[in-house]
């Protein structure tokens, strides 16, 4: 499976960095109670610090605001996931354990601010874009909703979209029978390509200290 990037993504964002991680061999289940507990931990310690902040005050969450604003999606309306997960974190609506591939997703963008897809490889169809959608682009999401994907970033396979930094689709959902996975990076507009590099290893090697198996990473790179 190869991942491009297509030219209309680097014409509407200037920075246009994304990490690919694919994972194989893996096996996922529900969450260890250490890893339960860390999570928790983060969450309620996240929660104290937001008490007195707008999230415009969030440097992910503004920066991401700015890449929606870039495409013309309207980011009042829609809203980045991590946007999403901050404003239940602040709320003390604190995120129940689904299984370990999820719930090690959501802690990643949590910790990093930045929005993160993982989906499973058997579920996709060919090779993978990351594009800028038209008004034909769509899916039914994860919140059983129809996402319209018109002027938003997202990736698609030859099956068509399958996820965003808005809400993903069902169609390539994680479940406990995962065992390859494609995990997405939306970087921050600021991050250096040696940052991301970085934040690529860990990610990967807390992800495969939890789910075994192997990994391979890279950084697409179309920034201007």
């Amino acid at each position: 499976m190869k991942v491009f990037v297509a030219d209309n993504v680097a014409k509407k964002v200037s920075f246009a960095k994304f990490g690919i991680i694919i994972y194989r061999d893996i096996t996922i289940g529900t969450s260890p109670q250490m890893l339960k507990g860390r999570i928790r931990l983060f969450q309620e310690s996240l929660q104290l610090d937001l008490e007195d902040k707008d999230m415009k005050d969030i440097p992910g969450i503004a920066e991401w605001r700015s890449v929606f604003k870039d495409t013309g999606t309207d980011p009042s309306r829609y809203r980045p996931s991590v946007e999403a997960l901050y404003r239940r974190i602040k709320k003390g609506q604190f995120l129940e354990p689904f299984n370990s591939a999820v719930d090690l997703n959501n802690f990643f963008s949590l910790k990093y601010e930045t929005p993160f897809g993982i989906y499973d490889v058997s579920k996709l169809d060919g090779d993978v874009t990351v594009d800028v959608g038209d008004d034909s682009a769509n899916y039914q999401g994860l919140n059983g909703r129809k996402i319209s994907l018109n002027k938003m970033l997202h990736t698609s396979d030859e099956a068509g979209p399958f996820g965003s930094p808005f809400v993903d689709s069902r169609r390539t959902a994680i479940s406990e029978g995962t065992t390859s996975a494609l995990h997405v990076v939306y970087f921050k507009p600021s991050m250096e390509a040696s940052e991301c590099e970085e934040m690529l290893a860990a990610i990967s090697e807390m992800f495969l200290q939890v789910h075994g198996g192997t990994s391979e990473y890279w950084v697409l790179d179309k920034s201007r």
